[in-house]
């Protein structure tokens, strides 16, 4: 059974995840009407109880519920404002295995939220899945605390015009009439809000490198995605270097036929709009920033939000990283002009606790990346990526804290590195670069 995590992440969202029980494996069988935005899912979640169970309560968004089974018992539900509260026949004994059933259907809408709505979006023909941080509740029932993560199974059904993209491997297509069934599997464990369902109306293509690459896009845009995705496999190959063995058995982009503020993160593939290719790679480091999501966000995980830095710092560094690699300018020329640029922003926001509405302020990003690079230069490029590599190893497919990675990089340097994580983590001022 997973480690019980504390609770040091309820300041952020208090309102998502239940701390009683353990999901080990989601099953997720849904049907999908593009036009009108239906939705219809049965979910099954094997789960394990942490504590006596009288009752429990799963994230879930404004759908209309058929039915709940516990252990296929029909049992009990509320279902109010995003949480569904289920309580069971009789109640579940302390570590005792289960299984809770929901059959739901609706118009699957996106999280409300600081940042916008967040989670199952429709699009001009078609829909995405941008679940970070708390979007998974849109489209199914869960446990949304990045800490519990699960193997996945994910059947989606829709018209078979279309094509579908989930997380994992694909393990079946099946076309029946009109319609056409999707099933992937999901085998590492993976968080909620990593969870993504990519539909449209899209070709596709392999790419060269290392592990099989699979790029989703729309048939106008295919110049201009053969071109500014052309050094990914090499990106792949740089990055396996530096911090190790790529975590998953292949990587997916998908680029949506729409327009999309940012590029988003989900396990094991990226979501990109037509707006970020250009064809002359004008984008390119937001395709490092996203692969490198697959090391440090995805098969590393952060236990709670307040250490989002571990994700974006780390992937924000790599982008410098690839620069360096690819014969751009180096992490050093970058780490200097974006440490001048934050000398003149506010001096407010503590790293490694920037508060929940700051999760994705560009500081975390930027003076995460600063860390980095200002702990390269003090313990020297050898001690450092093997700061990485074992950092990725010693916790792949896991959950992850700033104190672990703190306390690995000191004992690889072999003397203590206190103080200088104290200014870079935990001080409002903006130390010098070393």
């Amino acid at each position: 059974m997973k480690a019980l995590a504390g609770r040091a992440d309820a300041p952020y969202f208090p309102d998502h995840g239940d701390d009683r029980y353990r999901v080990r494996h989601y099953d997720l069988e849904l049907e999908y009407r593009v036009g009108p935005n239906r939705l219809g899912g049965t979910a099954r979640l094997s789960a394990v109880a942490v504590d006596r169970l009288d009752r429990l309560a799963l994230d879930f968004g404004a759908f209309r519920i058929g039915k709940v089974l516990v252990d296929g018992t029909p049992a009990r539900f509320r279902h109010r404002h995003g949480k569904l509260h289920v309580t069971p026949s009789r109640p579940i004994g302390r570590e005792a295995a289960f299984t809770v059933e929901v059959r739901y259907t609706g118009n699957p809408s996106p999280v409300s939220s600081h940042w916008g709505g967040l989670g199952w979006e429709q699009l001009t023909d078609g829909s995405i899945v941008a679940g970070q941080p708390i979007g998974a509740p849109s489209w199914f029932p869960c446990n949304d605390r990045p800490d519990d993560k699960a193997r996945y199974r994910i059947a989606v059904t829709t018209a078979s015009a279309y094509e579908v993209v989930a997380n994992g491997r694909l393990m079946a297509r099946r076309r029946v009439g009109a319609t056409t069934t999707w099933v992937y599997e999901q085998g590492e464990p993976m968080a909620t809000y990593l969870a993504s369902v990519q539909i449209g109306r899209y070709q596709f293509l392999e790419l060269d490198g290392p592990v099989p690459q699979h790029v989703y896009y729309p048939s106008a845009a295919e110049p201009r995605v053969r071109h500014d995705f052309g050094r990914q496999g090499a990106m792949v190959a740089a990055f396996t270097q530096l911090f190790g063995p790529y975590p998953f058995g292949a990587y997916t982009v998908v680029v949506a036929d729409d327009e999309l503020e940012i590029p988003v993160e989900a396990q094991g593939m990226s979501i990109f709009g037509t707006n970020h290719v250009d064809g002359e790679r004008g984008q390119e480091r937001l395709i490092a920033h996203e692969l490198a999501h697959q090391w440090f966000g995805n098969s590393l995980t952060l236990a709670s939000w307040r250490d989002i830095w571990l994700h974006e710092g780390f992937a924000t560094h790599a982008e410098w990283l690839w620069s360096e690699a690819s014969g751009g300018e180096s992490a050093a020329v970058h780490a200097g002009r974006w440490h001048a640029r934050l000398s003149q922003e506010p001096r407010d926001l503590v790293l490694a606790d920037p508060g929940p509405r700051r999760i994705f302020d560009d500081r975390v990003y930027k003076r995460g990346a600063l860390t980095l690079h200002a702990l390269r230069r003090i313990v020297g490029d050898d001690a450092f990526f093997q700061t990485m590599r074992e950092w990725t190893a010693g916790h792949r497919h896991g959950t992850v804290t700033t104190a672990e990675f703190t306390a690995l990089a000191g004992r690889i340097a072999g003397r203590p590195l206190d103080a200088f994580f104290t200014t870079w983590l935990r001080e409002k001022a903006l130390p010098p670069l070393p």
